[in-house]
């Protein structure tokens, strides 16, 4: 079905979601012919020594994704506590440039604290190296990632950027139910829905002007529901949920399918040392396999989100979570990414030849 649609549609879906597309590049694929994902082969996983869970949670995930063992990274440096300086960061980030084999293609980093280098969120950091140009004194539009709606299978060879998630939970047996959930979503294409949610707070449903449209254009492609409500309760369905309030009730009264995304809008939820908002963790507690959440005050602009349309677009071709949520967020400086990035629920399965 999805290799059957048309190059206009793929423009059309594109444009209607708010993308500048290239016409030229546009002839390379319509609009869901499927497409490879990361693998273990491309991830490293960056452990502190320091940390004894981020130690285990490593050794795990090496073991369950059979991650080479030149590609776990070892680092040390103080744990449990909110943020590095620049400075601290560079020489962590040198050790890690030096270890990190030139094929790998994104991180994977095992703890929740530290969450920030400064002023921005350490996935970034990680992915591109600290830039205040990430960052904001206020509303002001960040750095763009030239990462966004691309069709770039190889980050790093192609922008020298390294795609990062925190693969990581407050204890061992959370970040092994993660885990878990990752690995079992590959190659089930799975049936569900997605559900996105304008809300009642007006402030958070800064990106809901664009669900009727994305709703409207996936519709022939896979459920989804544009909802007027604060939040949805007793679902067994869920593969994707969006919104936009400060704390979201009864998450956890729905299922979330192997390999679900889930976040919400709103000015601290990555923040991983204590806020007055939902946390992004409880969307994983709840079941989720992957969420996103801002580190520091970034205003409601929907490019400092992720956009559900570009998201749901990449991962329905078949790309792993950690792609299709990095390819979704237009100016990531201040958001970070959380869950197990090499879940692929609707990849298909491929031989690659080895290098």
């Amino acid at each position: 079905m999805f290799s059957s649609i048309s190059i206009l549609s793929r423009l059309t879906f594109l444009l209607l979601i708010g993308i500048g597309v290239d016409l030229a590049q546009a002839q390379i694929s319509p609009l869901f012919s499927p497409i490879t994902a990361l693998e273990a082969r491309d991830l490293a996983v960056i452990v502190n020594d320091s940390d004894p869970l981020s130690r285990q949670i490593a050794a795990y995930y090496q073991r369950k994704r059979q991650i080479p063992a030149e590609q776990v990274i070892h680092v040390r440096f103080a744990p449990h506590h909110a943020f590095l300086s620049a400075s601290e960061f560079k020489k962590i980030k040198q050790q890690v440039d030096r270890k990190t084999p030139k094929h790998v293609q994104a991180f994977a980093l095992t703890w929740l604290q530290p969450f920030r280098v400064e002023c921005m969120s350490i996935t970034t950091a990680f992915a591109a190296g600290f830039d205040p140009s990430f960052c904001a004194s206020g509303c002001k539009q960040t750095r763009s990632s030239p990462y966004y709606a691309s069709e770039e299978a190889r980050p790093f060879d192609k922008y020298g950027w390294r795609p990062t998630m925190v693969l990581a939970a407050e204890n061992l047996s959370e970040a092994e139910k993660l885990i878990d959930r990752g690995i079992a979503a590959d190659f089930t294409h799975p049936q569900g829905a997605a559900y996105l949610l304008r809300t009642s707070d007006k402030a958070r449903s800064s990106r809901a002007a664009a669900f009727p449209a994305i709703a409207e254009k996936l519709k022939p492609f896979w459920e989804v529901h544009y909802l007027q409500q604060d939040y949805i309760a007793g679902h067994d369905d869920v593969m994707f949920y969006f919104t936009g309030l400060k704390s979201v009730p009864y998450i956890g009264n729905n299922r979330y399918l192997p390999g679900a995304v889930a976040d919400h809008l709103t000015s601290t939820g990555g923040v991983m040392s204590g806020s007055n908002q939902m946390n992004v963790m409880e969307w994983l507690k709840a079941g989720a396999t992957g969420s996103y959440g801002a580190v520091v005050e970034p205003c409601n602009f929907p490019a400092k989100f992720p956009n559900p349309g570009v998201l749901m677009y990449q991962y329905l071709r078949g790309s792993s979570l950690i792609e299709a949520y990095w390819k979704s967020v237009a100016q990531p400086g201040q958001g970070i990414f959380v869950g197990e990035p090499l879940a692929k629920p609707f990849a298909y399965i491929t031989y690659r030849p080895t290098k």
